[in-house]
């Protein structure tokens, strides 16, 4: 499935604002992700726009419009969102779910690295 470029190109303009210090793209879910601070915060996924916010807001996010459970797997994700164009026609309706995806970034833990096991040292 390919994504929508315009999309990306919108949220790779906020972010470039934001002028942060570590975003890097990703290839994932056939789609991009935006990693920061080399945490998932936001991506593009077909149409829509995927952000991870806090899970203690997630219930109430999901009462404004164009947002959904970011279902990918068939069982909805606690604290991940898709935001349709409904939910991000405006700049400043894009700008405020990545800005809450930027602010759960700030405590957000990392995935764990493939192949990395716990409580194993790395080597000099």
């Amino acid at each position: 499935m390919a994504y929508n470029e315009k999309v990306a190109d919108r949220i790779r303009e906020i972010l470039a604002e934001r002028k942060l210090k570590k975003v890097s793209e990703k290839n994932m879910f056939g789609g991009v992700a935006f990693m920061v601070n080399d945490k998932m915060c936001v991506g593009v996924i077909g149409d829509d726009m995927m952000a991870r916010i806090d899970p203690e807001i997630y219930e109430l996010a999901l009462e404004k419009k164009g947002i959904r459970a970011m279902d990918f797997t068939g069982k909805p994700m606690k604290g991940y969102i898709y935001v349709d164009k409904t939910g991000m026609s405006k700049k400043a309706q894009l700008e405020f779910w990545i800005d809450l995806a930027l602010e759960f970034n700030k405590i957000a833990k990392a995935a764990k690295k493939k192949g990395a096991k716990k409580g194993a040292k790395k080597k000099a």
